[in-house]
C-alpha cells in the first residue's frame, strides 16, 4: 500500500514538472519555489507533503530529492537549498562550516521515527538486546545460533556513511550511546545505498540482518523486539513505543533552514506541523510530533 501511495506521489510530481519550460520557469510566472533535499528516510514523507500542499496552493512548486542527510546538509551549507532534510542532528563542525559561508542553520523537528532492526521472515530469532545487536555489528557474534537461531552465518547490512540513519544507528545501537567510543562496524558489513536496498536484501537473504526507518518496513519482513539491557522488556517499534520512550532506537527527524524561515518557507513549515500534515506522518508509518 505504501509503495502504491509513493508511486502516485511521484506521478503527480512528474506531471507537475511538465508545467515548466526549458528554462525551468513555471507557466505561471507568479509561482513560488521551494527546494527540498536530503534524507532518504524522509523523502517519501516529504513527497507526500509536497503533493498535498501543492494541491491546496496552486502558486507553490516544491522540488523534493533525496541523497541522504549529508547531501541535504551540504546543500544547506552551500546555500543551494531552502529546506534540508536530515534524520540526524547537524554536527558542530557542519554548523561551523556553514557559518563560515554566511549560512546560519536553524533546526525544525518535523516528525519522529523508530529505526527498526529487521530480519528475513523465516528467521526464528525475534528478540535481541542492544548489546547483542552491538556485538553482531562488531563481529563478536557471527552465527545465528549464538542468539537462539539456526546454524547460519550472520550477514550484516548497513546504510552508507552519508546516511543519517547510519549515523544514528552507529551511535545509539552499536556504540550504545557512548560519546567516547569511536568503533566502526566490522569490515565484512555490507554497505547499501538506500533504504530500499536494505529491505530488498533482507527479503532475499535468510541470513541477513539490517536496519531501516519504521516507515520503510513492509509486512513481509520481521521486526526484532529490542531490550535496552539484559533482563529488560523486549519492545517492538511503533508510534506508541516511540512516544512512551520504551523503544530503544528512536529519534527526531529534522528540516534545516538558513536562518529563521520567512514568507512561503515559513508558511510551508507551519503547515508541516499542522494536524493535516501530521496525519500524513502517521499514515506513512512515522511518529507525529504532536
Amino acid at each position: 500500500m505504501k509503495q502504491a501511495f509513493v508511486i502516485l506521489i511521484l506521478s503527480f510530481l512528474i506531471i507537475s514538472c511538465g508545467t515548466t519550460d526549458s528554462s525551468g520557469a513555471a507557466s505561471d510566472s507568479s509561482a513560488q519555489y521551494i527546494e527540498n533535499k536530503g534524507s532518504d528516510t524522509i523523502v517519501n514523507l516529504a513527497l507526500a507533503w509536497a503533493e498535498t500542499y501543492q494541491a491546496e496552493h496552486a502558486d507553490v512548486r516544491i522540488s523534493v530529492t533525496g541523497g541522504g542527510s549529508g547531501t541535504g546538509i551540504a546543500a544547506l551549507i552551500n546555500n543551494t537549498v531552502d529546506l534540508a532534510n536530515a534524520s540526524r542532528k547537524i554536527k558542530d563542525e557542519e554548523i561551523e562550516e556553514a557559518q563560515s559561508k554566511g549560512v546560519e542553520p536553524v533546526e525544525h523537528i518535523i516528525a519522529r521515527d523508530a529505526i527498526a532492526v529487521v530480519v528475513n521472515a523465516e528467521n526464528p530469532v525475534s528478540e535481541l538486546t542492544l548489546q547483542q545487536i552491538s556485538d553482531i555489528y562488531s563481529g563478536k557474534i557471527t552465527n545465528w545460533t549464538e542468539v537462539g537461531g539456526e546454524n547460519r552465518p550472520i550477514v550484516k547490512l548497513s546504510r552508507e556513511t552519508n546516511s543519517g540513519t547510519h549515523v544514528y544507528f552507529l551511535e545509539s545501537a552499536f556504540r550504545l550511546g557512548s560519546k567516547e567510543d569511536k568503533a566502526l562496524f566490522s569490515t565484512d558489513t555490507l554497505i547499501l545505498p538506500s533504504s530500499e536496498g536494505i529491505i530488498s536484501e533482507v527479503r532475499d537473504n535468510p541470513n541477513a540482518i539490517g536496519y531501516d526507518g519504521l516507515g520503510y518496513v513492509p509486512d513481509d519482513l520481521k521486526m526484532i523486539a529490542i531490550a535496552k539491557e539484559v533482563g529488560g522488556e523486549y519492545v517492538l517499534p511503533s508510534i506508541e513505543t516511540v512516544n512512551d520512550k520504551s523503544y530503544a532506537i528512536a529519534r527526531d527527524l529534522y528540516m534545516y533552514t538558513n536562518g529563521e524561515p520567512t514568507g512561503v518557507i515559513k508558511e510551508y513549515l507551519d503547515w508541516i506541523l499542522s494536524d493535516e500534515a501530521q496525519t500524513i506522518v502517521a499514515e506513512l508509518g512515522f511518529v507525529p510530533v504532536k
